[in-house]
């Protein structure tokens, strides 16, 4: 089972920083080189820089949540989302089909409901 996982190319998981300007200000945000794929790919399906979808995000988070925690590792659950989305089916594998054109609340509503290790209360049996 774990050469399917440790097999994967080293630079895949070698970290990478860039710098981003939320609103003037300049920050830098670090992520492995995967994951930075992946929001490559996610703003490309709708025309967008890497930066400009990173600003996005983090300005609809504040108008979501108020405010935010660790934004990094928002990012890297924001790929994996997408990655799993794909796979399930709720969002098309054909990367010419833009995000903004899909219907969230569709998408969304076929989601399971929230499991006890999301909130912290994680099992390992």
């Amino acid at each position: 089972m774990c050469r399917i996982f440790v097999s994967a190319d080293p630079a895949s998981y070698e970290s990478r920083t860039r710098s981003v300007r939320l609103h003037g200000v300049v920050t830098s945000v670090r992520l492995e080189n995967l994951h930075w794929a992946v929001l490559e790919e996610i703003a490309a399906r709708d025309g967008l820089s890497v930066a400009h979808l990173i600003e996005t995000l983090y300005d609809e988070l504040v108008a979501e949540r108020g405010a935010v925690g660790n934004f990094a590792s928002f990012l890297r659950v924001c790929a994996l989302r997408y990655e799993n989305l794909i796979a399930q089916g709720l969002i098309p594998r054909d990367a010419s089909v833009p995000i903004r054109s899909l219907d969230a609340e569709r998408v969304l509503g076929a989601l399971p409901r929230p499991v006890a290790a999301w909130r912290g209360q994680r099992s390992l049996s």
